[in-house]
């Protein structure tokens, strides 16, 4: 009961803290440019990469954008961390593999932008504006589209 109620005081007088929670697994599918299905045990648990948003499978770059996530995590242990789960059930987290921040590399790479409305990394921004000035990845387009803006036009 005395667990309960110190529970119960730092949810009310600290809200700042953010309780994380991380899984292991291995990837067994890489649907699109941010979403993957990692296995825990048996259970496929999928999960959408946390502050990025990945070209639209039909979108320029989409395709890409998938096949670059499946060039880093597919077939791969990885280390999954997060602290919610979106409306579709997905676990929202940051993806490691054993070397590499896999959220961070799709944007290093300009296969995602910074999901800016989302987003909580500080380094991201930064990240997606010298992927810009290099034009990597969709980047290379004149104009490139984010998935938000093609998926509320669509």
């Amino acid at each position: 009961m005395k667990n309960i109620k110190i529970l119960v005081l730092l949810f009310l007088f600290c809200p700042s803290i953010v309780f994380s929670s991380e899984f292991q697994g291995v990837v067994n599918r890489v649907l699109d440019g941010d979403t993957i299905e990692v296995l825990q045990g048996n259970n496929p648990v999928r999960v959408r990469l946390a502050n990025i948003d990945a070209p639209e499978k039909k979108q320029p770059f989409g395709t890409w954008s998938t096949n670059q996530l499946k060039s880093l995590v597919a077939g791969k242990l990885v280390k999954v961390t997060y602290t919610q789960t979106d409306r579709y059930g997905r676990v929202l987290g940051d993806v490691e593999t054993r070397y590499i921040n896999v959220n961070r590399t799709q944007v290093i790479s300009g296969a995602a932008w910074v999901y800016e409305h989302y987003n909580k990394d500080k380094a991201l921004p930064a990240i997606q504006r010298e992927a810009q000035m290099q034009s990597r990845g969709l980047w290379a387009d004149s104009q490139p589209v984010p998935p938000w803006e093609w998926r509320h036009n669509k």
